[in-house]
């Protein structure tokens, strides 16, 4: 088959590009389409199988400002010509899926979530935009909302990375889905020989991740936290941290492997679609201390490695935190480390291509 690969931009590598990578280890001639591309932040891997970009590159400052330029993109996919192609396959997270295919063709979506910003999470962006954003956004979103909504008869078939995406694509497109967890290298990671008496945060420092919930909780206990992560929090969250908070800033990739094997317990106090976070330190052999809400709910087992709590509250958090040391002892790093081998890239590549061989 010849197959292309449609993903919204490629501007850093993230879960969504490994995902892009998972798929070229299966299908290594893909061509790759995507409306802006920055070949200085994303891996050589991808790079080189970049077959064109949507006419949104040419646009100015595009590689920075492209999120400025998405209600142009449902324009922009369906000049793609893709005529030549027998397996289409979108990555949904922005405009992607909605790519006009031959009548013969295979068009599946990979859906990482339908687009936060159209549907459920609508207003909460509307709330932190400028004031000009607030005032075109219920035109230009509802015209989006439309498009997106038409575009998903495009696909011929679903893919979510969670059972919380499975429900928000049934929720908004009325559609099924088959459920295929994100490719994740469980052995780039490893356990410690001894645990240090920190917990740990990673990711984006950004308002929906929630980080300053956990700096709010951890202000209060007094227990050492160490937070790795850049973004527009960043300088505001380091004014509001206590002493016994470490807010470490953007660090590489054996920083936090290192920091994942020796953390006590790793927090994840946001709403996921998914959350590689948590698995990346499960295949180190470290509990979870999780929202008990969206991606989490598949990722972590309760009392075999992690505990939840349940409301986004200072209070909740804390009585989990709480609860996880009363039962320290109990959770085993060979038996978290093993469950974390569920969503290894293996189980991926297997089960992907047995979808695709089903659907052909």
């Amino acid at each position: 088959m010849k197959v292309a690969i449609i993903h919204y931009w490629l501007v850093n590598m993230r879960g969504g590009e490994k995902v892009i990578e998972a798929l070229l280890d299966i299908y290594p001639e893909a061509d790759i389409y995507t409306h802006v591309i920055d070949p200085e932040k994303i891996s050589e891997k991808i790079r080189l199988r970049v077959a064109g970009t949507t006419f949104i590159q040419k646009l100015p400052k595009a590689i920075k400002y492209y999120q400025s330029y998405l209600p142009l993109m449902p324009y922009a996919l369906e000049q793609l010509d893709l005529r030549q192609y027998d397996l289409i396959i979108s990555s949904e997270s922005g405009p992607a899926k909605g790519v006009i295919t031959s009548p013969n063709a295979l068009h599946i979506c990979y859906c990482h979530s339908p687009m936060r910003y159209v549907w459920d999470m609508y207003h909460d962006y509307r709330d932190r935009a400028s004031f000009i954003k607030r005032l075109l956004m219920p035109i230009l979103m509802h015209r989006l909302r439309l498009w997106d909504l038409a575009s998903s008869f495009r696909v011929d078939h679903f893919i979510a990375n969670s059972s919380f995406v499975q429900k928000r694509i049934n929720k908004f497109y009325r559609r099924e889905s088959t459920v295929i967890f994100p490719p994740i290298n469980v052995e780039e990671f490893y356990q410690a020989e001894s645990i240090e008496d920190f917990y740990l945060i990673v990711g984006q420092l950004v308002a929906y991740k929630n980080t300053r919930l956990a700096i709010e909780a951890f202000n209060k206990n007094g227990k050492p936290l160490i937070i790795i992560g850049a973004g527009d929090e960043l300088e505001e969250l380091k004014k509001i941290a206590q002493p016994n908070i470490s807010i470490l800033g953007y660090q590489n990739f054996d920083v936090i492997k290192h920091h994942y094997a020796h953390c006590k317990a790793l927090v994840f106090p946001s709403v996921e679609d998914f959350g590689m976070v948590p698995v990346e330190a499960m295949a180190s052999g470290r509990p979870i201390i999780a929202l008990r809400k969206g991606g989490a709910l598949d990722t972590v087992l309760e009392g075999i490695s992690g505990v939840f709590f349940d409301s986004p509250t200072i209070l909740s958090l804390n009585n989990a935190i709480n609860k996880f040391e009363l039962s320290f002892d109990k959770f085993d790093s060979k038996t978290i480390q093993k469950h974390a081998k569920k969503f290894d890239t293996a189980a991926f590549t297997k089960q992907f291509q047995e979808l695709i061989q089903s659907k052909s």
